[in-house]
């Protein structure tokens, strides 16, 4: 479980990028994290993998403290960021290595699951190939991969199918439905509306650094006196705001 409890943070004093949010991403759920650029939802993911500081609040990754636990709250931590081009001087198997390492995974059972999931997303002959000479969604699926290593109980995904092809956004849906059956949490930022319609349990809609909807797209149909798409209540919710 993620638990973002009366989070605030601030770039310029006196100014609130996110302001007293509170948002709980259930075992055993994909939550939909959707708004338009700038609405907070970057800043918010740093928050919640320790990669910016909390100015009020506090966030939680089962139970554990990211300010006052970091070390332990990250291990329970599996997150793709919004670009994958790093360490891109490593070879694709030597990234992975890395990851393991760090996560300590042993050896064996770290090339069962390089091997079962690189040749699902079709990268297992690119191994051996710098990270710099990998397209986009290249370099995507070999970060998704090294999210998987460990096993962790919760997701956080910024943007993960993009610049993915087909086969491989169908692959990484039926994974995350699969990671959460198993009770574990999947925090899914995304801007395809119609992904997060189809794939979501719960929909969270941010807009400038507040949440404006949280819950399952039929109450906010019910909600909005709107049986259409996803896309339309969207629009409809941000152009009110």
């Amino acid at each position: 479980m993620i638990e973002i409890k009366n989070v605030s943070k601030s770039y310029i004093k006196g100014e609130n990028i996110i302001e007293n949010m509170n948002l709980q991403v259930q075992d055993g759920e994909i939550l939909g994290f959707i708004g338009p650029n700038g609405a907070g939802k970057t800043t918010v993911i740093k928050m919640m993998t320790g990669i910016l500081e909390i100015d009020e609040g506090d966030i939680f990754i089962d139970g554990k403290s990211i300010k006052k636990e970091p070390y332990e709250a990250k291990k329970n931590i599996g997150f793709t960021p919004d670009s994958p081009d790093m360490f891109l001087n490593l070879k694709g198997i030597e990234y992975l290595h890395f990851i393991g390492d760090i996560y300590q995974v042993p050896q064996t059972e770290r090339m069962k699951i390089i091997e079962d999931i690189t040749k699902k997303f079709e990268i297992y002959d690119a191994l051996n190939e710098k990270i710099e000479t990998y397209s986009h969604g290249m370099r995507q699926k070999i970060v998704i991969t090294g999210v998987l290593l460990h096993h962790p109980k919760n997701w956080i995904l910024d943007e993960p199918i993009t610049g993915l092809d087909p086969k491989a956004i169908y692959d990484l849906k039926i994974m995350m439905k699969e990671h959460a059956k198993k009770g574990n949490a999947v925090f899914f930022s995304t801007h395809i509306l119609e992904v997060a319609e189809n794939l979501c349990d719960r929909v969270a809609i941010i807009h400038k650094g507040k949440i404006l909807f949280l819950g399952k797209i039929e109450e906010l149909k019910e909600k909005m006196k709107d049986n259409t798409s996803l896309e339309n209540l969207f629009m409809e919710i941000i152009g009110n705001d």
